[in-house]
């Protein structure tokens, strides 16, 4: 797998713009994951391509610390995309080749399980929250 291209804060932002002024229907249906989700069986992830990477460092261990300054949680649809946090700073982007819009992924890992994960990319959510532990 080819490495990729980390993405600055401008960067997803404008990617989240971009996506969220998508109005077609498309089958990626990336609109319609506004929290994390399992990605579904049929999802057409061959007409994703790669758009970066919220990864900071691939060999070191980012925090699991979630922001939630709001009260809200893990599987909130409000819950803010913070990059620093997880699971966002765990994160790749993903683009539909098709419509345009954006995603970020990221693959769970349990005890007994790895699940991969997908939530709409929505700039209204986005906040560049630094790091306080």
């Amino acid at each position: 797998m080819a490495e990729q291209h980390p993405l600055t804060f401008d960067e997803l932002m404008a990617l989240a713009r971009a996506s969220a002024s998508v109005a077609r229907a498309c089958s990626c249906a990336i609109d319609t994951y506004r929290e994390w989700t399992r990605v579904p069986a049929g999802f057409p992830q061959a007409q994703m391509r790669p758009a970066g990477t919220l990864v900071a460092d691939p060999y070191a261990d980012p925090t699991y610390a979630e922001y939630h300054p709001g009260g809200t949680g893990y599987w909130s649809p409000d819950a803010p995309i913070a990059p620093r946090w997880f699971p966002t700073n765990r994160c790749t982007v993903q683009q539909c080749a098709v419509c345009g819009r954006a995603a970020l992924t990221y693959v769970e890992a349990g005890g007994y399980y790895v699940e991969p994960r997908i939530r709409a990319l929505d700039p209204r959510l986005l906040v560049d929250a630094p790091l306080t532990e």
